[in-house]
C-alpha cells in the first residue's frame, strides 16, 4: 500500500529546499513521489499572509454565486470558474493576486525541491477549493469521495505525470482522504495479461469491458487528440468510480491532511478519496516522461507492459 512520508521542518520553504539542493536526496524524493507514496509537510513550506487566508475562507459566505473549485490557470494569469459580484472588481483582483502568490510560490518551492524535474514539467491549473467535501451532491463520475484516478477530459497528457501539490488552509479542520492499492497492482487485476493484443487500443478497451463489466465502456471516446493512453485513463477514472465492489471491498488506507499542512502525490497512479475538508488550494503540474527517475512506476510504462505497443 502507499505510505506517507512526513518530511518535518518549520514550515519556512528554505528549510526544505536547502536540503533538496542534495542530488541524491531530491532523486529520492522523486523515486517516493513515483512508487506512490505522498509527500507530507505538516507545516507547509508556502506561506500566505492571514488577512488572505481569511478573505480565501469568507468567499463563499460572501458571494452566493461562489459554487465551484476556482481554477488559476498560470500561463494566462487568469481565473476561471469565479462568479464574484461584478460590481466588487476590488475583489476580483485581490483573489487573482492570492492565487497567483500561491502558484508562483508553490511552483518555486517544487523547483527547488524536485530538481531531477527541473524544467520537465509542464504548468497546469492552481486551484481554489472552498466547499465541504463531505455530502457534496455531485454526479457519480464528478464526486470526489469515490476512490478514483486522475485524468483531464479536454487536456490529455500524453504520458506526462499529474503530479499535485496541495494546501490545507482550514484553520481547524483536516482534510481526510482514503488511497487505494499502487496502479502497478491494481490494473493487472482489472486488465489481465492473457488478452491478446492485436492492437494496444483493443486490449485495453475489450480488457476493461469484460473485466469490470461496465458496459459505459463501449461507447465512443471523443477523440480530442487523446493518446490511446489518454482514453484509457479517462475511462479508468469513471469506471473505478462506477464499481461498487471496489469501492466497498477494495484495499485502502485512511490518511488525515493536517491544518496548515502541504502535500504533493502523483494523482495520476494513486487511487484517492477526499471524504471531507474544505479550504484547499492546489498546484498542478505535468510532468514528462522522460523525467521519470523510475520510469517503470509510470501508468504509461504499465500500461503498455501490458498492451505490448506504445499507447502515445
Amino acid at each position: 500500500m502507499h505510505r506517507v512520508v512526513t518530511l518535518e521542518s518549520t514550515g519556512a520553504a528554505k528549510d526544505f529546499t536547502s536540503a533538496s539542493q542534495n542530488t541524491v536526496q531530491a532523486m529520492e524524493h522523486c523515486r517516493q513521489l513515483e512508487a506512490g507514496n505522498i509527500l507530507l509537510f505538516p507545516q507547509s513550506p508556502i506561506m500566505l499572509a492571514e488577512e488572505d487566508l481569511a478573505f480565501l475562507r469568507g468567499l463563499e459566505h460572501g458571494h452566493r454565486s461562489l459554487h465551484k473549485n476556482l481554477a488559476y490557470k498560470p500561463l494566462q494569469d487568469c481565473i476561471a470558474g469565479a462568479k464574484l459580484e461584478s460590481n466588487d472588481p476590488a475583489a476580483s483582483e485581490r483573489l487573482l493576486r492570492i492565487l497567483r502568490s500561491y502558484s508562483r510560490g508553490a511552483l518555486q518551492f517544487l523547483t527547488e525541491f524536485l530538481t531531477p524535474y527541473t524544467a520537465r514539467w509542464q504548468v497546469d491549473y492552481a486551484s481554489f477549493r472552498p466547499l465541504e467535501e463531505q455530502g457534496r451532491a455531485l454526479p457519480l463520475h464528478k464526486r470526489n469521495d469515490l476512490l478514483h484516478t486522475d485524468a483531464f477530459p479536454t487536456r490529455p497528457t500524453h504520458g506526462a505525470r499529474i503530479l499535485r501539490f496541495f494546501t490545507n488552509i482550514h484553520p481547524t479542520q483536516s482534510r481526510e482522504w482514503i488511497v487505494g492499492e499502487p496502479f502497478r497492482t491494481l490494473i493487472p487485476q482489472m486488465v489481465p495479461s492473457t488478452t491478446p493484443a492485436p492492437r494496444a487500443e483493443g486490449l485495453l478497451q475489450r480488457a476493461a469491458r469484460s473485466t469490470l463489466g461496465h458496459t459505459s465502456l463501449g461507447k465512443a471516446w471523443p477523440a480530442l487528440r487523446r493518446s490511446s493512453y489518454d482514453q484509457f485513463m479517462l475511462r479508468f477514472h469513471d469506471v473505478l468510480k462506477e464499481n461498487a465492489d471496489y469501492q466497498t471491498n477494495g484495499q485502502h488506507t485512511a490518511v488525515s491532511l493536517p491544518p496548515g499542512s502541504s502535500w504533493m502525490v502523483y494523482t495520476d497512479s494513486v487511487p484517492h478519496a477526499v471524504l471531507s475538508g474544505r479550504f484547499a488550494l492546489e498546484q498542478t503540474l505535468l510532468v514528462a516522461p522522460d523525467a521519470m527517475v523510475t520510469p517503470e512506476e509510470s501508468p504509461l510504462v504499465v500500461l503498455e507492459s501490458l498492451a505490448g505497443c506504445r499507447l502515445v
